[in-house]
């Protein structure tokens, strides 16, 4: 088995095996972290580098996109819900038009909101751990399961 292989193995393990407000965090790091090399690629110099760095980085990112998009659960979660699908098909189409005209304006401004809700994200699961440590009680919090 090659590194590759070895970590592509790790991290569907860790996939399968974290609770799904963890899960939503590990897309949303996946997502900043696509983005992110899809702007290091409008510094490339070479054409088909260039062409190929932001396609397949954007591409990857608008996959999570838009599994957080899929995964939402829209009786439960109600107007948030509703806001949330909304938010990811917007970024879902500036992506879409970033990456046609090779613009980096719209890859930088949907990393500013993947960054924004990653980081309310990951917020609240610390706030849910804290109230339920210090509550003594092991149930899962019911707003993961919106993920």
């Amino acid at each position: 088995m090659n590194y590759a292989q070895a970590r592509r193995s790790y991290q569907k393990i860790a996939m399968e095996t974290v609770s799904p407000g963890q899960r939503t965090l590990m897309l949303f790091d996946g997502a900043v972290r696509f983005l992110e090399k899809a702007l290091t690629g409008f510094k490339l110099d070479d054409p088909l580098e260039f062409n190929q760095s932001i396609n397949n980085n954007i591409q990857r990112a608008q996959a999570i996109i838009r599994e957080l998009n899929g995964v939402l659960d829209m009786r439960a979660g109600g107007d948030f819900s509703d806001n949330m699908r909304q938010l990811y098909i917007y970024m879902d189409r500036r992506l879409q038009e970033s990456n046609i005209r090779k613009h980096k304006a719209g890859v930088q401004e949907v990393l500013g909101l993947v960054i924004t809700l990653r980081d309310g994200w990951a917020e609240m699961l610390r706030q849910q751990e804290l109230t339920v440590a210090s509550a003594g009680d092991l149930e899962t919090p019911a707003v993961t399961r919106l993920s």
